[in-house]
């Protein structure tokens, strides 16, 4: 059984606090191919409806007092694209949302390393259920890939980590 995604809708997948931005992400992870239809899309209703909860009924504000007032956006983060029809039901519920100050994105993940999900964007290779309490600078130092540095510096990020073309591009497919 896995600790996170889909599967598990009453689970916190991840919580972080981009200083960047000064934003709160919460992030849903989903590993598997968008072919699995009405389960699926249940399954990411029951998450969406959890997260949204946590957030709009107070728990985050208890949990998390430091943080009240800072944005909040909802991040699913997959390895596949998902379906027109799962991308329709994320355009829905992010038009709704959209009325509270809360975004949603999809975010295009490259790989699991380790219980460590990395990818373009920095905190969210912090986002394994053993990880959640650290900080992205810790994360990226541990984890020492370029990935989880796209937030800091570009030049510094690639200078640390010897590689060249180590940043992307954000890859949203919610607006």
């Amino acid at each position: 059984m896995p600790h996170s995604g889909l599967e598990k809708t009453g689970t916190l997948d991840a919580l972080v606090h981009d200083k960047d931005r000064d934003q709160l992400i919460l992030a849903m992870f989903e590993l598997r191919p968008w072919n699995l239809g009405e389960l699926q899309l249940f399954q990411l209703q029951e998450k969406l409806n959890a997260y949204l909860s946590f957030i709009l009924d107070g728990e985050m504000n208890e949990s998390f007092p430091h943080l009240v007032g800072k944005p909040v956006s909802i991040e699913l983060r997959t390895l596949h694209e998902p379906s027109e029809q799962a991308l329709g039901f994320l355009k829905r519920v992010n038009d709704q949302i959209a009325h509270q100050q809360i975004s949603l994105e999809v975010v295009l993940i490259e790989e699991q390393l380790d219980g460590c999900r990395c990818n373009h964007q920095g905190a969210e290779c912090c986002g394994g259920p053993s990880m959640l309490s650290m900080q992205r600078e810790t994360c990226c130092q541990e984890k020492t890939d370029a990935r989880c540095c796209q937030e800091r510096n570009q030049t510094s990020c690639c200078q640390e980590t010897r590689q060249q073309n180590c940043c992307r591009e954000e890859t949203s497919l919610v607006s």
